[in-house]
């Protein structure tokens, strides 16, 4: 193994730049001061990062994985807008002591991402630049490009009343990986047929695993936006369903209610995660499950489907569909007033917040 120290900056970009792929929109690439691009309509540009100790620990870093991560978190926001991915920059601070394997293994996740993504929407997403720093923390920042016809760009202010609510992809699924992480339950788990504490039972190994996986490594349905066609408003679900159909009901001025029964698939999925840790296990053991732990696991599964974001999914309104296009649910209706309801009962804002507001 290599520490970047010991092989300098250069040395290092031209490790990590082998694994880039270029595309036929780049006219200069990485190497000069700045890239050049052919871009076909208007701009759609976007930025996120992911910093040590706020999004990502050490215990259960996985340096593949926290490339696609970064990728994919860009690249949602990209396609929300009904955009195509034109490019990506990345600038990455590191310590000294990182291992050029790592750092490899991080930019081909990142090139392993975008080309999934490429792939779903018909188009190249090439690394066009970036940066390179030394830091106590590892911070990756990338900026997404991407391009959209004229008045074609799909924003969170256009929801109507009377509009459907569609939803794309998962959700819950990465909040209730991050709680069995802290939980200790073994995110590696699937390979040796031990998740941590999970009792060693494989069946619920996978289960457990599966949703770390979501956590670490989410797998954005891109494809799913191209299916949607036009949509009034559109937002991809970061910070949990709440916090971002708020979001859409604020700018857009309607009122979100979501159908708490279209929903319950998504629950159900999650329910031996929650049942784990709220400690149910062992009274399914003992046939001993008592009608008070069940009810907090469909609880727990239920705060992590309306408040868990990172799986990116996509929340949709638009006009309703006679059947939903292909990939997406119907999960409620605009209608006059504003917020969001569950069944009617208001559903507060508790998704994820910087700075804890």
């Amino acid at each position: 193994m290599t520490r970047l120290s010991e092989l300098g900056e250069s040395h290092v970009l031209e490790r990590i730049l082998s694994h880039n792929r270029s595309g036929s929109q780049v006219i200069i690439g990485p190497g000069d001061d700045a890239a050049v691009t052919a871009v076909d309509g208007n701009l759609v540009s976007t930025a996120d990062m992911l910093v040590e100790n706020e999004d990502f620990t050490r215990a259960w870093l996985d340096w593949g994985r926290l490339g696609i991560k970064a990728a994919a978190q860009n690249l949602s926001d990209v396609c929300v807008m009904g955009a195509r991915p034109h490019g990506l920059l990345v600038s990455l601070a590191v310590p000294n002591s990182t291992e050029i394997e790592d750092l490899e293994a991080l930019f081909a996740g990142i090139v392993a991402e975008a080309g999934r993504a490429g792939e779903e929407l018909g188009c190249e997403i090439p690394i066009i630049g970036g940066d390179l720093s030394s830091s106590g923390l590892i911070v990756i920042a990338i900026t997404a490009l991407g391009t959209v016809a004229d008045h074609a760009a799909i924003t969170r202010s256009g929801a109507r009343t009377g509009d459907s609510i569609y939803l794309a992809g998962t959700i819950g699924r990465a909040a209730a990986g991050l709680d069995l992480l802290f939980a200790g339950v073994d995110g590696n788990a699937g390979n040796d047929g031990n998740a941590g504490d999970a009792r060693n039972d494989p069946q619920l190994d996978e289960s457990l695993t599966t949703l770390i996986t979501t956590q670490l490594a989410p797998q954005p349905d891109y494809a799913a936006v191209l299916n949607m066609g036009a949509a009034s408003a559109m937002i991809d679900v970061s910070d949990g369903l709440s916090t971002d159909l708020g979001r859409i009901a604020s700018a857009s001025g309607v009122h979100a209610r979501i159908d708490r029964a279209s929903l319950q698939e998504l629950i159900d999925e999650l329910l031996p995660a929650a049942r784990h840790l709220v400690g149910a296990i062992e009274g399914a053991e003992s046939d001993g499950v008592t009608a008070q732990s069940a009810a907090e696991a469909e609880e727990l599964a239920l705060t992590w489907v309306l408040n868990g974001g990172e799986d990116h999914g996509f929340v949709a309104s638009s006009a309703q569909f006679d059947t939903p296009p292909v990939g997406w649910r119907r999960i409620g209706e605009m209608r006059v007033g504003n917020g969001v309801s569950l069944d009617g009962a208001p559903v507060p804002t508790s998704g994820f917040s910087h700075f804890g507001k």
